[in-house]
């Protein structure tokens, strides 16, 4: 059931987000950390209607630093996911950290960390190998470090579950273990999701920042229109959330996404994937805009002509993808939400942090973000990717010269059976 005292979306947060843990501490307590400025200048406001302020003027101060990090380039957009995914790992190991009372565990807040540099040693490594090729055969040592990288990553591993076992203390037993669960499943949600954030990124930043946009725009408009129009509550794990926001943020979000769209396809700094160019040592986004980037006429179904008067219409066939990521982000991408929600009451938290006044912590930004960043992946790979010849020339540099024989001969073989070459000759 509805718990009575709980408002719904855009009201502030209830008391029964506010609980006590069996150590009686007061974790869900909830603490201002507006800055004193804003406290100042809407001191005269209703707690619903500062709320809502301090939400939103942090809001267009995030959105501002968005630009600014994009204008940046790829690069720093890599650091930034870096940075963001080390903040939401930290902010999730101290609540099992808090919740479990792990003061006096051995190692554990070590091993914690240990155990994040060795999967970003893994993930970060394949990626240089993917993206660096031509660098690492370059450098005798990072060809020698990415040629055994998996070996190198797996001894880093093992040793950090010998030094868990070596921790083990008879009276920590059952403990310890939770927190040896707790930091590897916060890694597989955290880093993992990360790893496919900067592939996305490298496939061209459209890829990045339309589905970042548009779980962005989600979330405002749901929240928008809940605060003005909200009354049916949505869902028990997060009460605050009505059927009203849910429907407003969903049809906003896919004509923003078709909007956002349409400028972006038309420029080659978003459309382009991101390559390492060795010559100059430098990120380049400079293509030939590939098909799905290109204006396309498309004819509108007699039903609908009738109704706006257009037959035809011009489209990049990107904008038609593009209602899919943001028909997700309208209607998947919450769950993911949902699914901190009921994460944090479970614990009784009402925030993972309190980085950011009016919001909570960088975890309770990104919850969506890192399920929509996976869908991505998996679509881009399952409609979009096809066969690399960059990486299949890289792979083909790599082999010995027999091998690069026998591969051009087998390949100038089958071009001649096809009638693609003459005699083996001309084309």
């Amino acid at each position: 059931e509805i718990e009575p005292d709980t408002k719904l979306d855009g009201e502030t947060a209830s008391d029964s987000d506010s609980k006590t843990d069996p150590a009686g501490t007061q974790q869900g307590t909830p603490t201002d950390d507006t800055p004193e400025v804003l406290n100042r200048a809407l001191s005269s406001l209703s707690s619903r209607w500062k709320n809502w302020w301090v939400r939103g003027i942090l809001t267009l101060a995030m959105i501002g630093f968005f630009f600014i990090i994009i204008y940046l380039g790829p690069l720093v957009l890599m650091m930034i996911v870096m940075c963001v995914q080390i903040k939401c790992f930290q902010e999730i190991i101290m609540i099992g950290y808090n919740v479990y009372h792990s003061y006096e565990l051995p190692w554990f807040r070590t091993l914690s960390w240990y155990f994040l540099l060795c999967v970003n040693y893994f993930f970060y490594g394949e990626t240089v190998t993917d993206y660096f090729f031509t660098l690492v055969q370059r450098e005798e040592p990072l060809r020698i470090l990415s040629k055994y990288h998996r070996f190198i990553s797996f001894a880093l591993y093992l040793m950090g579950f010998c030094m868990f076992v070596l921790s083990l203390v008879k009276k920590h037993y059952r403990l310890q273990f939770y927190m040896f669960g707790w930091t590897h499943v916060t890694l597989l949600i955290v880093v993992t999701q990360s790893h496919l954030i900067i592939h996305n990124l490298f496939e061209g930043m459209i890829w990045f920042i339309v589905p970042i946009s548009c779980v962005i725009c989600n979330d405002i408009m749901a929240y928008m229109f809940g605060f003005f129009f909200g009354r049916t509550p949505l869902i028990k794990l997060s009460p605050k959330k009505t059927w009203e926001g849910f429907i407003g943020g969903f049809f906003s979000t896919v004509l923003f996404g078709i909007l956002l769209s349409y400028f972006m396809a038309g420029y080659k700094y978003f459309v382009c994937p991101v390559e390492y160019n060795s010559d100059t040592n430098r990120f380049t986004v400079d293509c030939e805009p590939p098909e799905i980037f290109q204006l396309q006429e498309y004819h509108i179904p007699a039903v609908i002509q009738s109704f706006i008067g257009w037959k035809t219409v011009w489209m990049y066939p990107f904008q038609i993808h593009s209602i899919s990521l943001s028909t997700f982000a309208s209607l998947i991408g919450p769950f993911g939400g949902f699914f901190a929600s009921g994460f944090k009451r479970a614990f009784k938290i009402k925030d993972f942090a309190n980085t950011i006044p009016g919001h909570g912590g960088i975890m309770d930004r990104f919850d969506c973000q890192y399920l929509m960043a996976t869908f991505v992946n998996v679509y881009i790979a399952s409609f979009i990717r096809g066969p690399n010849p960059s990486k299949l020339l890289q792979q083909f540099l790599t082999l010995r010269p027999d091998q690069q024989i026998h591969i051009f001969n087998t390949l100038k073989s089958h071009l001649t059976e096809r009638g693609m070459l003459e005699n083996g000759n001309g084309v």
